[in-house]
């Protein structure tokens, strides 16, 4: 039930989870369906670092006064199993009824993750391990808690049923997944994400971008007239709006229209299209530190060039589609002419790419951090990686890998 001025809809109807609230505070949002929609007493937040310094995390802490069980200040980048452990034993010692994120990507998969193994009766790192997509675990029981995501970012996990989080002993992102896992209740409000610090906001908006190209570029046989309809509307919401987004940080128009975008890319997503080489060698650069949305901004336009290098009329075909829907926006458009692309002659991945520096986001492994000396053993770590085969052009061999990331390495000693 919708409280007074929300609009409360399914994001993706005929399911009915997870719903998006939207029209009001997100306090007053979530007051109101963790009392009427799941009559919770015990509520357990899951709030980032830095928010909760603010007034946003006072403001919820008031909202949800005599029902908060417990607080937990942060998770790690790539939500590492050692920070999930200790929330998981926290929250059985609370005796939560529900959890409330309110942050960006690590916290969404976290909680997830969390739900899952309190589910599974599982507080151990060896009984995480179980849950993984790996380990092929069979008969693993539904979750029953309820979860409010309230995102400060774009990267948009909290609208799938999957989860990435970090074995810490191997540094190596395990994939989590089961029909079940997600929040139930999304809520989005614009004015919140104007605190986001700027480099989150915009990259994890590339994120979104990243789902959407990568998604119109793919050959798998899951595609569909379904998934390229959504594909096509996110990257027609997100691209746009991030550029408006970076002229006007306190317009929150073109906020909502990302977070919509958002929701399309992940509705095409859930609809069991596989991403690309982006996604997979982003997965294995979170451990090193990359931060959530870099990973895109970094990896994305080169993807898009090796496959146009080495692919042929099937591969380039799509790459068109994503070219079509940029130079049709005007905003893009103007973009990519002050950039000095020419509509006939620029390739996808000089389009995305122009996109993403115009919005100063980082474009080489060096400005993150990552060194030449460790993409040896980072490729190894990609091909572990699901997306890498579902790339347009399977990544089965090293020296591919090693290919794409010379071309980001950032160094000035590249070979290509």
């Amino acid at each position: 039930m919708a409280a007074p001025g929300e609009d409360y809809r399914p994001a993706y109807p005929p399911k009915t989870k997870p719903h998006l609230s939207s029209g009001i505070p997100f306090p007053e949002a979530c007051a109101h369906h963790i009392t009427n929609t799941f009559k919770a007493s015990r509520v357990y937040i899951i709030v980032s670092n830095s928010i909760s310094k603010t007034e946003n995390f006072t403001k919820l802490e008031k909202a949800l006064v005599g029902k908060v069980a417990g607080v937990r200040k942060g998770i790690k980048p790539h939500t590492p199993w050692d920070d999930l452990v200790e929330i998981i034993q926290d929250i059985k010692e609370k005796n939560a009824d529900s959890i409330v994120t309110l942050g960006g990507g690590s916290l969404t998969d976290g909680a997830k993750v969390i739900t899952f193994a309190l589910a599974n009766d599982i507080s151990t790192l060896d009984g995480l391990y179980k849950l993984t997509a790996d380990a092929k675990t069979q008969n693993l029981k539904p979750i029953t808690m309820p979860v409010i995501n309230i995102p400060t970012s774009l990267s948009g996990g909290e609208y799938s049923a999957f989860a990435g989080a970090t074995n810490t002993r191997n540094h190596h992102k395990a994939s989590f997944s089961h029909p079940t896992m997600g929040a139930d209740i999304i809520i989005l409000d614009p004015a919140l994400s104007t605190t986001t610090p700027r480099g989150i906001w915009l990259s994890t908006g590339i994120r979104g971008v990243d789902h959407c190209v990568e998604g119109l570029c793919s050959l798998q046989p899951t595609v569909t007239e379904e998934t390229e309809k959504r594909f096509s509307k996110g990257l027609k919401l997100l691209a746009p709006n991030l550029l408006l987004t970076a002229k006007d940080w306190e317009a929150e128009e073109p906020r909502l229209q990302e977070h919509l975008g958002v929701v399309e890319a992940m509705g095409a997503l859930g609809l069991g299209v596989p991403m690309g080489g982006s996604h997979g060698i982003g997965h294995q650069l979170g451990p090193l530190g990359v931060g959530h949305g870099e990973t895109s901004c970094i990896m994305l336009p080169a993807v898009l060039k090796y496959n146009y290098l080495h692919g042929d009329e099937k591969v380039r075909r799509p790459q068109q589609k994503v070219l079509d829907i940029l130079w049709g926006e005007e905003t893009v458009a103007g973009v990519l002419k002050k950039r000095g692309l020419n509509k006939q002659t620029a390739d996808a991945g000089d389009a995305v790419g122009a996109i993403i520096s115009e919005l100063g986001m980082p474009t080489t492994l060096k400005s993150v951090g990552v060194k030449r000396e460790q993409l040896d053993a980072l490729a190894v770590n990609c091909l572990k990686d699901r997306w890498l085969q579902t790339n347009a052009i399977p990544l089965t061999e090293k020296k591919q890998v090693l290919e794409i990331l010379e071309m980001v390495v950032g160094d000035g000693n590249s070979s290509l």
